[in-house]
């Protein structure tokens, strides 16, 4: 019997806004990132960008933790050695790291499977190797 194709609607997954609390934060995490590049100016390694980064949440009153490792959920088992993000603020906002000459789109996606796997809706990607760090950040929200 064929199907009756009529009934059959295309849902387009509707995003919700971004709770207030996040706007806040993620506005914190840009000014640190601006802070930081002011300060440092690109060329230096992506550890200590993440560093003073961290420092600089830690003056904006955000907690975070740095190089955590998430677990993998594959075919119903747990593997620990999963995912490393760099640092996650207030554990609701990832942030990849990064001190790199040019754009990979690999970080990108990188980025989206992070947000995708553990859950969080809002990402930043922010490469401090820049001349205006305003080019280097890039915000992903799910």
């Amino acid at each position: 019997m064929p199907q009756n194709h009529q009934n059959t609607k295309t849902h387009k997954k509707k995003f919700e806004p971004l709770p207030e609390e996040f706007e806040i934060i993620g506005n914190k995490i840009v000014d640190a990132a601006y802070t930081v590049h002011k300060t440092l100016g690109p060329g230096l390694l992506e550890k200590v960008y993440e560093i003073c980064f961290c420092h600089e949440l830690t003056k904006r009153g955000l907690k975070y933790l740095r190089q955590i490792d998430i677990p993998i959920v594959y075919d119903g088992i747990t593997f620990q050695e999963g995912l490393r993000l760099d640092v996650l603020v207030e554990d609701k906002i990832i942030c990849e790291i990064k001190a790199m000459d040019l754009i990979n789109p690999i970080w990108v996606a990188q980025v989206l499977s992070h947000l995708k796997l553990t859950n969080k809706r809002l990402g930043y990607l922010i490469n401090f190797n820049v001349v205006n760090i305003g080019q280097g950040i890039k915000r992903f929200v799910l």
